[in-house]
């Protein structure tokens, strides 16, 4: 299979030359890199930073003048070139590295034509522009972990993401299917277009998930699939207790209301959305023993099966 190609498209003014290396090493990950294009002003003394960086990495400089104050020409050429590239077929995505949230429109724009789109760019880059990118990456993260101020960067919750796992392992439980490791890193950077294992401290997916506690990692030929842990235990303990409930109430059935709250009172961390379900009553219909029907005052009451 062909590798990928992207174009790698650079905004000089709000990246830093010590990057450069870094960014294209990171492109490798993706496929080939067919266009390397760095916008600014050449004539300016901060230039002068990144003309090494450009000879040694083949990169190639397109010059705009500031002209107009206020006005920003670089974001304009590369806006320009992104559309003409595109407008090729020549590649099969596109590598923006700024850390301006103005590019959020251009990225939007790339993938709507079907273009996947890698941003790359500082932690102070606008969340607007992270998520409008296929995959965005912090350029902190590609330094020595350890360096100076690395605990500052702003990473997505590790709780936050664990609640995500979890959610999509349950979802496909109740479809019947395994979660594959593949698939679960695909989903989370779907859902977090930043999410990155490299900010919590780990060099891979697997690893991070090890040292997560409720999750279970198994190796199947060359295959990994994760499971919540003890989930199908708990389940069945929590559909046996709310059976019970409903048939301690008799023929007369338990309205749905007093049943949640019932079950709150006994798992007060119960969640539906830990189970795959939007609402307590779909997760209530989900039990084969029991059905909901309404009754003569429109009130939703819930029954074993079969009673009357």
């Amino acid at each position: 299979m062909d590798e990928k190609r992207y174009a790698v498209l650079i905004d000089s003014d709000n990246i830093s030359a010590k990057y450069i290396a870094l960014i294209l090493d990171e492109m490798t990950k993706y496929g080939v890199i067919t266009y390397k294009r760095i916008y600014g002003d050449w004539t300016s003394t901060q230039a002068n930073k990144w003309k090494n960086e450009l000879l040694e990495n083949s990169i190639t400089p397109i010059q705009q003048f500031n002209n107009t104050v206020g006005k920003n020409a670089t974001d304009s050429a590369l806006i320009i070139d992104a559309m003409d590239i595109l407008y090729t077929k020549n590649v099969d995505g596109f590598c923006i590295v700024s850390s301006d949230g103005d590019f959020t429109r251009l990225a939007s724009r790339l993938r709507e034509s079907g273009m996947e789109v890698i941003g790359m760019g500082e932690n102070k880059t606008p969340r607007s522009f992270r998520a409008a990118c296929s995959v965005f990456t912090n350029l902190e993260i590609l330094l020595e972990q350890d360096e100076e101020g690395d605990d500052n960067r702003s990473v997505i919750a590790k709780t936050t993401i664990e609640t995500a796992i979890r959610e999509i392992i349950t979802e496909n439980e109740n479809k019947g299917r395994q979660t594959g490791l593949g698939e679960l890193g695909s989903r989370l950077l779907k859902k977090y277009s930043d999410f990155d294992v490299r900010n919590y401290g780990y060099s891979s997916l697997s690893k991070f998930l090890e040292e997560m506690d409720g999750f279970t990692l198994t190796k199947i030929n060359s295959t990994f699939l994760v499971s919540n842990q003890d989930n199908e235990d708990s389940r069945e303990k929590l559909n046996q207790y709310v059976i019970s409930c409903v048939r301690q109430a008799g023929k007369n059935g338990m309205e749905l209301g007093v049943l949640g709250q019932r079950v709150h009172k006994q798992y007060p961390d119960f969640k539906v959305k830990d189970f795959g379900y939007s609402a307590f009553i779909k997760f209530v219909q989900s039990i084969k023993e029991l059905e909901v029907r309404e009754n003569k005052q429109d009130s939703k009451m819930v029954y074993l099966v079969g009673e009357v």
